[in-house]
C-alpha cells in the first residue's frame, strides 16, 4: 500500500490508548477516527487524549459517525463485557460498513464458541469484504504461540500448560475492579460455573485452547472450565479502593482442552490483587509447562523500561506491539476470519 493506513481506534482505556499512541507513533498509520465511551472524552482531540500532539481528530461518541469514515481497519479495544458477546453487534456493524476489525478482548478462534457463531461473524465479514481477527499476548501470544514453539523441542507430549498471573493492584477503575473482574466479592458471592464472570472467561480462554490445538493439529473433544478464587488474608488497599479480609483477592480462570477424557491442554490466567500470598509470591508472569519427552519449563516475565513519569505498563505496551504487528497483516487479508 503506498498510502498511510486509515486506522480507526475504538476505545480508549489503558489497553485502548496503548495502541492509540502505537498508531499515531508509526508513519505507516493514519488515525482516521476516535471512538469514546465516556462523555468527558468526547469532543476532545485524540492527541490531548494520548498525550500527543494534536491531530485533528475529534473523539465521538456516535458509533453513526465511525461507520461514516473512509478507513481500512479499526482497532477494537472496548472493556471485556459480560456477556462476552456484547460487543457482537457493532463488530458486525463495523465489517458489514467494509472496515477490517482486530479485536483485543475477542475473536481470536471464534470456531471455540461454536461453528455456528463463527460463521455468523464470517458472514458479516465477507458482507463488508472485510476481515476480522484478535490479537494480543494472552489471549493471541501466550499459549498460541510460545507455547506452540515449546512443543516443538518434544517427541511426544501428554499435557501442555500455560499459566499467568497478572498484578491488578494498579488499575484505577472501580467499575473495573470490582465489577468486570469480581475483586471483593464476598465468599460464594462469584458464581463459578454459570456467572457472568465465569461464562466471560470460559469463552475467552477456550479460544487460547482451541488455538493452540489446532496448531499442533489436535482435535478436542470439549473444553472443561476449571475456576476458583482466592480470599484475601489481610485488608488490602489498591488504586481502585479497598479489599477486605476474607473477600475475593485473586481468580483464576483455567480452562481445559479435553482428548478421550484426559487434559491434553490446561490455560490458567490468574488476577490477582496480592503478588505476597501464596501461590502466586515469586512468580513470573507466564509459565510454560510440557509434560512430555522431554519435558519442558519455561519461565517468562515482562519488563519495565519506561522512562520515570511514564504510566503505561509493560503488558499495555506489549498489546500495543502486537496489534501494530497485525495491522498491515489483516488489511492485506482476504475477506472473512483470520488467525494471526
Amino acid at each position: 500500500m503506498t498510502r498511510p493506513i486509515r486506522v480507526i481506534q475504538w476505545a480508549t482505556g489503558s489497553m485502548g490508548k496503548a495502541c492509540l499512541r502505537a498508531v499515531l507513533d508509526d508513519d505507516r498509520f493514519q488515525l482516521a477516527g476516535l471512538f469514546v465511551y465516556g462523555a468527558g472524552k468526547a469532543g476532545r482531540d485524540a492527541g490531548d487524549i494520548a498525550r500527543r500532539p494534536e491531530t485533528g481528530v475529534i473523539a465521538t461518541r456516535s458509533i453513526k459517525e465511525i461507520l461514516a469514515l473512509d478507513a481500512d481497519v479499526v482497532v477494537h479495544a472496548p472493556m471485556l463485557s459480560a456477556p462476552y458477546t456484547a460487543h457482537d453487534a457493532d463488530v458486525k456493524r463495523l465489517l458489514e460498513s467494509g472496515k477490517n476489525v482486530i479485536s483485543i478482548n475477542n475473536y481470536f478462534e471464534p470456531g471455540a464458541l461454536g461453528r455456528a457463531y463463527a460463521e455468523g461473524l464470517a458472514e458479516g465479514a465477507r458482507k463488508g469484504g472485510a476481515t476480522l481477527a484478535g490479537t494480543g499476548i494472552n489471549p493471541g501470544w501466550v499459549a498460541e504461540r510460545m507455547a506452540a514453539n515449546a512443543v516443538a523441542l518434544c517427541l511426544s507430549h501428554r499435557n501442555i500448560a500455560s499459566r499467568e498471573i497478572i498484578d491488578c493492584t494498579t488499575i484505577p477503575n472501580p467499575d473495573y475492579v470490582f465489577g468486570a473482574l469480581g475483586f471483593g466479592s464476598a465468599p460464594g458471592a462469584i458464581d463459578l460455573k454459570n456467572g457472568p464472570l465465569a461464562e466471560t472467561f470460559t469463552a475467552m480462554f477456550s479460544q487460547s485452547v482451541e488455538g493452540l490445538a489446532i496448531r499442533l493439529g489436535l482435535t478436542l473433544d470439549r473444553f472443561e472450565p476449571d475456576h476458583a478464587v482466592t480470599l484475601a488474608e489481610r485488608d488490602l488497599t489498591i488504586a481502585a479502593g479497598g479489599i477486605a479480609r476474607g473477600t475475593v483477592s485473586a481468580t483464576t480462570w483455567r480452562v481445559h482442552g479435553l482428548i478421550d477424557g484426559e487434559r491434553r491442554i490446561t490455560h490458567e490466567v490468574n488476577w490477582i490483587m496480592d503478588p505476597t500470598q501464596t501461590p502466586f509470591a515469586g512468580k513470573p508472569h507466564w509459565e510454560i509447562e510440557v509434560d512430555g519427552s522431554p519435558g519442558v519449563r519455561i519461565a517468562m516475565d515482562l519488563v519495565d523500561t519506561a522512562p520515570e513519569g511514564v504510566r503505561t505498563k509493560p503488558e499495555q505496551l506489549a498489546v500495543a506491539a502486537m496489534v501494530r504487528e497485525a495491522i498491515p497483516r489483516i488489511v492485506a487479508a482476504s475477506p472473512g476470519l483470520m488467525r494471526l
